[in-house]
């Protein structure tokens, strides 16, 4: 295997990480004002991800840096024909982990209710921003024979975009109510797991059609075997939360992703970005890479960081395993002189 197919594999297996991580960070944030109607159930949702959620993001950094460093013609390609999507995901990214800090920082039931829709809404827009970034990449942009977008600001915002979109945010709502079926006790667990029973089907739809749209143009037959086990694991994820198994349901719907993400990174391969004008226009990783030299000293590098940052996240997930349950809410008894 080449170099420049390893690094596309790399940046394919970046972005199913931050996605399976990051995803139910989102779908916690945004399932806040559906499940946390209490004050207590608010703060136990919001600590099921305080750990975490900072920590996920690096994986969005590595896989941007990554397709920086590696493919600078897909880079330079993919983000001004995205323009629109990218700065909505840093503003959605930037007001949300704002936030996360201020809200901690004084107590009362407006600012407490403030910043959480605040973290819910800029969830929402990180979420269906980065859908829309990788659905019309891999389905279509409108980019000329020198990578340029076709139109104006809005050109990319096409109905690929916003497929991708709502399947990355489906998919990602109902990984955060298993989630928190997996992390927590209590009402929000019981509410959590009949949120996944009811709608896990429905927001996986998207998701499906998106992969099954990229393989019937481009896909083979590993990648058809690909979309048959998300659709399988739809279903088997379906089952196990009915019946409360929550951590076999939880792996089971970040398969869904897995396999998604295989068959569409798998039916476009070589083609980095997908032109929606003319398929003589696609990006592919020849034309977008840089030199193999580039790609080595890299691999080395990559070699040596990468474990640290997979160990230091183990470790963190591991630190922070436990079951949480609300914290019960009591008065504050006056003080005599």
């Amino acid at each position: 295997m080449d170099l420049q197919t390893v690094w596309f594999v790399a940046v394919a297996v970046l972005w199913t990480g931050f996605l399976l991580l990051e995803g139910f960070d989102f779908g916690v944030a945004a399932l806040l004002p559906v499940l946390g109607r209490r004050t207590p159930d608010r703060h136990l949702m919001l600590r099921s991800i305080g750990p975490l959620w900072d920590g996920n993001e690096v994986w969005l950094i590595t896989a941007v840096g990554a397709v920086f460093a590696a493919f600078p013609g897909w880079y330079a390609t993919w983000l001004p024909a995205l323009y629109l999507p990218f700065v909505l995901v840093l503003v959605g990214l930037i007001v949300r982990a704002v936030a996360f800090e201020w809200r901690h920082s004084h107590h009362t039931e407006r600012w407490d209710s403030t910043w959480t829709r605040v973290i819910t809404g800029g969830s929402l827009i990180a979420a269906l921003g980065i859908g829309a970034a990788l659905g019309g990449t891999t389905l279509g942009l409108p980019i000329d024979a020198d990578g340029t977008r076709v139109g104006g600001a809005f050109a990319g915002m096409t109905w690929a975009a916003v497929l991708g979109g709502v399947a990355v945010l489906g998919w990602s709502v109902v990984h955060g109510a298993m989630f928190l079926a997996l992390k927590t006790d209590g009402p929000v667990r019981l509410a959590a797991r009949r949120f996944a029973v009811r709608w896990s089907a429905v927001a996986a739809l998207p998701l499906l059609a998106w992969a099954g749209i990229v393989q019937l143009r481009q896909g083979g037959l590993v990648t058809g075997l690909l979309w048959l086990v998300a659709a399988l694991a739809v279903l088997v994820a379906w089952a196990r939360i009915r019946v409360d198994r929550e951590g076999q349901a939880f792996a089971a719907w970040a398969v869904v992703m897995l396999a998604s993400v295989g068959t569409v990174f798998g039916a476009v391969y070589p083609v980095v970005v997908v032109s929606s004008i003319d398929p003589a226009f696609d990006v592919t990783i020849a034309q977008a890479s840089v030199s193999d030299y580039t790609l080595t000293v890299m691999t080395w590098a990559a070699g040596f960081g990468l474990p640290v940052v997979l160990g230091y996240q183990a470790w963190t997930y591991w630190v922070f395993r436990q079951r949480l349950s609300a914290e019960p809410e009591t008065a504050v008894e006056p003080v005599t002189a």
